[in-house]
C-alpha cells in the first residue's frame, strides 16, 4: 500500500467536508409521503473513488459520515444508513475493475459504468431492505418491523435507492471526467 501524500489528504478532507456541507444544508429532495431523501451527500464519496481508488472512498465516506454525525447528532441514523447504502456502489466499481482487469482511467468511458452500476444497485437493494425494515424505520418512526413492511412497500425503498445510486455514480462521473477534475487524480 502506498502512502497518502499531503496533497491527497487535503483533497480527501475537502471531499469529506463537501459531503457534510451538503448534508447540513440538506441539498436534495425529500418524498413527502415516505420521508426518504434523494440527495448529493455521497457524490463526493464516489468522486474519491474515481480520483484515488477504493481506500480513498472508504476514508472520505467514513470521515463524511462521522462529521455528519458530530455536527447534526439527530442524523447519526441517516449517516450510518447512507454509509451502508453507498459502500456497494464504490465497492462494485472496485470489484468490476479488478475482475475485468481494468484501471480507474477506463471509467472515462461511461459505458464501463453499466455493469458495476447494475451490480451495485442489486447489492445495495439487498442490503438496505432488511436494514430499513429491522433497523432504520423502527428507530426513526417507532414502528415495528411488521408495521414498517406493511406501511412502506419494498419496491419504494428499492426504487429510491436505485435512483440515489444512479445519481451518486453518474453525477460523480460527470464532475470527475466531464469537468476534468480527473487531472488531480493519483492515477494521472
Amino acid at each position: 500500500m502506498k502512502n497518502i501524500s499531503s496533497r491527497e489528504i487535503a483533497l480527501l478532507a475537502g471531499l469529506a467536508s463537501l459531503s457534510a456541507v451538503v448534508q447540513l444544508i440538506h441539498l436534495g429532495y425529500q418524498s413527502p409521503q415516505w420521508g426518504m431523501w434523494i440527495d448529493v451527500v455521497a457524490v463526493s464519496w464516489i468522486m474519491a473513488f474515481f480520483l484515488f481508488g477504493i481506500r480513498a472512498s472508504l476514508i472520505v465516506s467514513l470521515l463524511g459520515a462521522l462529521i455528519i454525525t458530530l455536527f447534526a447528532p439527530d442524523t447519526w441514523l441517516g449517516a450510518s444508513m447512507k454509509w451502508v447504502a453507498t459502500f456497494p456502489m464504490y465497492g462494485s466499481l472496485f470489484a468490476y475493475m479488478k475482475i475485468a482487469k481494468k484501471e480507474i482511467a477506463d471509467y472515462k468511458k461511461i459505458s464501463n459504468l453499466f455493469i458495476p452500476l447494475i451490480l451495485g444497485i442489486l447489492v445495495r437493494g439487498l442490503m438496505v431492505l432488511p436494514l430499513n425494515y429491522f433497523y432504520a424505520i423502527p428507530i426513526w418512526t417507532g414502528m415495528t418491523t411488521v408495521q414498517a413492511i406493511s406501511a412502506i412497500p419494498w419496491y419504494i425503498i428499492f426504487g429510491f435507492n436505485a435512483v440515489q445510486a444512479v445519481l451518486d455514480v453518474v453525477l460523480a462521473w460527470v464532475v470527475v471526467f466531464r469537468f476534468r477534475i480527473a487531472r488531480f487524480a493519483s492515477w494521472q
